[in-house]
């Protein structure tokens, strides 16, 4: 044999390289032909259930350490919330079964404005608050410019535990909104500011507020188009 055909042999007899590949690129497209595509909610049948979430409850259904959450409240089911609202948080949180109007509130190009009622440590100056008007730097980035006023403190649920206030430091009420949602925002604005968050209530989102909801219970609406 010469050895043309010796390296032609030996080349031909090695193994086939193991892709680890499990499935083919066909089994693939056939998996993803079959997924089901859920059609859009027409609009009638969409919910939105308005919830004035307390103190110490989490933005979930369920949870491994036992802590309060959303199922002690809401019994409707299939409903998912739109964007969330820190535990230590209370006011507006929104809930709906239409991925369409979730995205829209919730995603970052759409803007959509959410009002705080916020109580903070002190008397924040005309400087501090035109520092928020025009954005603070934060780890994160400076903020979006945000509508910011000092208001009268607004009539409120008694919270539990009651905030800790300390006797010799005023506090104010201040009215923040923004059309961001970075992680606890508004507490770090106002931090930013040297004036602590004491106490957050959410109570707008777009065109959607707490009026008439008392703390702990829910509102819904239906038949909403999804604009």
């Amino acid at each position: 044999m010469n050895n043309k055909s010796a390296n032609k042999q030996e080349y031909t007899a090695k193994p086939k390289r193991n892709t680890g590949r499990t499935y083919s690129r066909s089994t693939l497209k056939s998996v993803a032909s079959k997924r089901e595509i859920k059609p859009a909610i027409a609009s009638q049948d969409i919910k939105i259930v308005l919830f004035n979430k307390p103190f110490d409850v989490l933005c979930q259904f369920t949870d491994d350490a036992n802590r309060k959450t959303l199922a002690e409240f809401i019994p409707i089911k299939e409903v998912y919330a739109a964007g969330r609202l820190d535990r230590d948080s209370e006011g507006l949180l929104l809930l709906t079964n239409c991925g369409k109007l979730q995205n829209t509130l919730t995603a970052p190009g759409k803007k959509t404005s959410k009002t705080y009622w916020v109580q903070v440590e002190g008397e924040p100056s005309s400087e501090s608050i035109a520092a928020l008007c025009t954005g603070v730097e934060l780890k994160d980035g400076l903020t979006l410019p945000a509508k910011v006023s000092i208001i009268s403190e607004p009539t409120l649920w008694a919270r539990n535990p009651p905030v800790r206030e300390r006797k010799l430091i005023p506090t104010t009420w201040l009215s923040i909104t923004i059309s961001e949602g970075r992680n606890r925002q508004v507490r770090r604005m106002t931090a930013h500011i040297g004036h602590p968050t004491l106490r957050l209530i959410r109570y707008s989102i777009g065109k959607y507020t707490l009026d008439g909801i008392k703390n702990g219970e829910y509102k819904v609406m239906t038949g909403i188009k999804h604009t």
